[in-house]
């Protein structure tokens, strides 16, 4: 497929690290050096000028292109360029990128020519609400209409002394309805045989439905205590979504905001939660308002800094689990060894969504798992596939797992004699590299 991409930051780089290797890629872009970046990296097409223009546009091969991802991080320039393919192409679907949820909303109503818009946003505010939702995971998405929940955990000190540690899996009290796609082992991946064990260190994923997923998290992270209110420092329009979102599944919220105008505005849009003007450092409003008394904090500031203090000062009043949305992803790992529990990168959120589109037409959902290591996807099955009516033990050994099957409409979560059939969906977890090549044996 030739692919048109806007944006050579980090959502574009990211689409582009998903989809080079099969794919004929362009990247557009008015930086240069970001251009010349990531040329280097990946075997991709660059051109430096306004994806807005015409010119540009026709210079990056739109005429003959099958798909535009305009990823960049303004809205106008995006939605400008989707306009001139509709002009410049009789073939080529455009995906857009938006930060603005009105947007989202036009083009939901029909107003925006467009074939597909994400909202960063909303995006972000989701993958907030399911890492929240299965406690103790590091990573969480869900699939097959909130059937299926892709679980990434640690397995860390505090679950020592748990029934699935240190004993063959086919020996294991396994939550029923859920299967281990893989085990990460330090620099080595473990295929969960029968006669496996899972061990302290290990990293697992676990593909199950949601309340399984919430079963794992109770044994491997057992002093995770429930939920039920949630401190969401920042009143920017991501922290505003994600606050919105948990208050719709009953979460008390509070929202402390540093700036008093913003403090106000979300007062006014949210007249559930409970609105404090006050920065992360103010100790007194953390003591007299016993913001440490909620369960969950997520820093939202849209600075990666700032967010990092207010993670870390949300921790110190007591609060037992932090979450941080992460601008930059090179940043990640200082989150992480600084011990904010959960990051949440928008952008990687966002390309997640974009990349599908560039699969086959058969794959509904992708989702990116241990750091881009694993992708899961959402296909249907072909009624000619050559993997069909064949025990799941028989099939070749490739290092991909079939962690769930949607049939008729329900999740199955399959064993060894369990089947494919024609117009199943499979959820499998997969090497990136094999993606394509599993799409086709499906």
């Amino acid at each position: 497929m030739r692919i048109i991409v806007l944006g050579a930051g980090h959502v574009g780089t990211t689409v582009v690290e998903a989809l080079f290797d099969d794919h004929e890629l362009t990247v557009v872009d008015r930086d240069p050096a970001r251009l010349s970046a990531l040329a280097n990296l990946f075997d991709v097409r660059t051109v430096e000028g306004n994806g807005a223009s015409r010119a540009a546009l026709e210079e990056a091969g739109i005429a003959e292109a099958d798909l535009l991802i305009a990823s960049t991080a303004r809205d106008e320039v995006n939605l400008v360029a989707a306009m001139l393919v509709r002009r410049l192409s009789r073939r080529a679907r455009t995906l857009v990128r938006t930060t603005d949820v009105e947007h989202l909303r036009a083009w939901r109503e029909g107003v925006l020519d467009v074939d597909f818009m994400v909202s960063s946003e909303l995006e972000t505010a989701t993958a907030v609400f399911d890492a929240i939702a299965v406690p103790g995971a590091r990573h969480t998405d869900v699939m097959a209409d909130g059937q299926v929940t892709i679980a990434e955990f640690d397995v860390t000190q505090e679950a020592a002394g748990c029934a699935l540690l240190d004993r063959p899996l086919a020996q294991a009290p396994l939550p029923p309805d859920s299967r281990i796609a893989v085990i990460v082992r330090g620099d080595e991946l473990v295929l969960p045989g029968g006669a496996e064990t899972l061990r302290l260190g290990d990293r697992v994923v676990v593909i199950a439905s949601p309340e399984a997923a919430r079963a794992w998290g109770r044994q491997l992270a057992p002093d995770e205590p429930p939920v039920e209110e949630v401190v969401v420092f920042g009143a920017t329009p991501l922290g505003i979504a994600i606050a919105r979102k948990l208050l719709r599944h009953d979460w008390r919220v509070r929202l402390v905001e540093p700036d008093a105008e913003g403090a106000r505005r979300a007062a006014a849009e949210l007249p559930r939660a409970r609105v404090f003007h006050a920065a992360p450092s103010d100790r007194s409003l953390l003591r007299e308002e016993r913001i440490g008394s909620a369960q969950v904090a997520v820093a939202a500031l849209g600075d990666d800094a700032r967010s990092l203090y207010a993670a870390l000062a949300g921790r110190t009043a007591g609060i037992h689990t932090t979450i941080a949305v992460v601008d930059d992803p090179t940043s990640l790992r200082v989150f992480e060894t600084a011990g904010v529990d959960v990051t949440i990168n928008p952008r990687a959120a966002t390309a997640q969504q974009l990349v599908r589109f560039a699969h086959d037409p058969r794959t509904r959902q992708v989702a990116f798992l241990d750091d881009d290591r694993f992708d899961v996807l959402d296909i249907t099955v072909r009624p000619d596939g050559e993997l069909l009516r064949r025990p799941l033990r028989e099939l070749p050994r490739t290092g991909s797992t079939i962690g769930a099957i949607v049939r008729d409409g329900r999740a199955i979560f399959p064993h060894g004699d369990s089947e494919l059939r024609p117009g199943d969906r499979a959820i499998v977890l997969v090497d990136p590299l094999r993606a394509a090549q599993v799409e086709a044996a499906l």
